[in-house]
This record gives structure tokens, C-alpha cells and sequence, in this order.
């Protein structure tokens, strides 16, 4: 998912129009006659080939879920529980009705047995998670949007791939200094996002990656991926330690990478 602000809107249009043929074909799978009447009526001839080409929901929802979520965090934070809501069942519900019905029950196929609640109780929620990630359109039209962290995170995919061209060129440490202060800036971004404290005036990667962890920013396997990812950092700082070797250095730049895309 690219940095550069155009982008991020071509990516919320290509996502848009995903999670609509997702939406049409969750409409086809609770209703098939009707839809396709609609679609015969809309599209003519051209109506059989339209459906034939419609994704399957259940292949298919995960991973325009997972890319839908990474670019709500990104761009429209303050929304993200709320389009997660519509996909997770919450732990403590006692009974299944539509007010609790979730994508999740969705794709388990479950219904109630009165046959009060079926999946087509499911359709709201993604007509719901459709018009979370639509509505980050607008964040781009709006004096709001903080263009500030888009050219950072600019600047730091230009130094990850200066991190990658010494890496080939077989300067190793420098390649693992260059990505390492990239992973300690993103770290205090994405402290500053999450209005967490940072106590210390010059924390390290781990002092970040701490914070982060203990406010519930990220979860233990992913504090120990960016921990490993400062060890290697380390390495590559302490010139009395031993080499580093070529696939410790690919392993931290893009290891880094990853983190810049995948935490905000």
C-alpha cells in the first residue's frame, strides 16, 4: 500500500470497488433469483457473464478484509473499532440476533433456529464496513488530513531502499544502521498516533517497542519480531561485535519494511 497521498486514493477506489462486487455477490449468495434479475435488467446480455466473473465471499472476504483494515488504520484510525465490530463477534454475547450479528457468523454460516436471524443478517454489516472505508475518501478532501506523516513515511521508504542498494553492494553494517534508525522513527511515530508516553528523552528501539506493547498498540509475537529486528540493529552498530552476516542485514531492512506497512 503505497505512501504517496494518490495512491492511497486509487487504493481506497480499488478497494471500494472490490468490497462492492463483495457486497453483490454476498446480495447473489441469500438471494440468487432477485439479484439476477436485477442484474439481467441492468446489464442485458450481459448480465451471465457478470455473475459468473462475481468472487466468491467466502474466498475472497479475508483478504480485502485484511487490506481494508490496514488502510482504515492508516488513514481514518478513529474508525478502525468500529469496522472491526462489524466483522468480530464479541466474546461475551449470549444469544444471536440481528442487533450482534457479525461477517463473522457470516461466513460460519450461522442462523438462529426460529429462523428469525439468517445470513442475510449479514449483508448491513458489510453495507456498514463498505461505508467506513468509502468515508476515507473524504479524509483527503479535508485541511484535516495530516500530509506531515505521508511525506515521512516517503522519506523512509527512499531510506529503506538506500538501506537495500548498500545491502547489495555488500555494506553490511551501514545497510543495518540505515534500516535500524528507520525502524526507531517509525516506533516514535507510531507512539506519538497512539498518544503514547514515551518517558525516556532518547529511547532506543526497545524502550519504543516496550511502550507500545504495554499500551496494547501491538500484540507480544509482534514485539518480539520488532526485539529481534533491534538485536540485528545492534550488530550492525557495535563494530567490535562480529559481522553481521548478509541474511541477518535482508532479514532487518525487510523486516523494517513490513513494520512501516503493517503498524501505525
Amino acid at each position: 500500500m503505497s505512501t504517496n497521498p494518490s495512491r492511497y486514493e486509487a487504493d481506497i477506489e480499488r478497494l471500494a470497488h472490490d468490497g462492492n462486487l463483495l457486497l453483490i455477490a454476498m446480495k447473489y449468495e441469500q438471494n440468487r433469483q432477485d439479484i439476477a434479475t436485477q442484474l439481467k435488467t441492468a446489464l442485458g446480455d450481459k448480465a451471465e457473464e457478470y455473475i459468473r466473473k462475481l468472487p466468491r465471499f467466502a474466498s475472497s472476504y479475508q483478504h480485502w478484509y485484511s487490506e481494508a483494515k490496514a488502510m482504515i488504520r492508516q488513514v481514518i484510525p478513529d474508525r478502525l473499532s468500529d469496522f472491526i465490530r462489524h466483522y468480530e463477534r464479541q466474546p461475551n454475547r449470549r444469544t444471536l440476533g440481528a442487533d450482534n450479528y457479525t461477517i463473522e457468523d457470516y461466513l460460519q454460516g450461522l442462523c438462529t433456529s426460529d429462523g428469525m436471524v439468517g445470513m442475510s443478517a449479514g449483508i448491513s454489516r458489510m453495507v456498514q464496513q463498505l461505508s467506513i472505508l468509502k468515508s476515507a475518501q473524504q479524509r483527503f478532501k479535508s485541511s484535516l488530513f495530516d500530509i506531515r506523516q505521508l511525506v515521512a513515511a516517503d522519506i523512509f521508504d527512499s531510506e529503506i531502499e538506500a538501506a537495500r542498494l548498500l545491502a547489495k553492494n555488500k555494506f553490511l553494517r551501514a545497510a543495518g544502521a540505515v534500516a535500524g534508525v528507520v525502524l526507531e522513527k517509525h516506533l516514535a511515530q507510531v507512539c506519538e498516533n497512539h498518544a503514547v508516553q514515551v518517558t525516556k528523552r532518547h529511547p532506543t528501539i526497545g524502550d519504543l517497542n516496550d511502550q507500545l506493547k504495554n499500551a496494547n498498540v501491538i500484540d507480544t509475537p509482534r514485539w518480539r519480531a520488532n526485539q529481534h529486528l533491534a538485536d540485528i540493529r545492534n550488530l550492525c552498530d557495535h563494530s567490535k561485535a562480529k559481522d553481521p552476516t548478509a541474511e541477518q542485514v535482508r532479514d532487518l531492512v525487510d523486516g523494517v519494511a513490513k513494520v512501516m506497512k503493517t503498524i501505525f
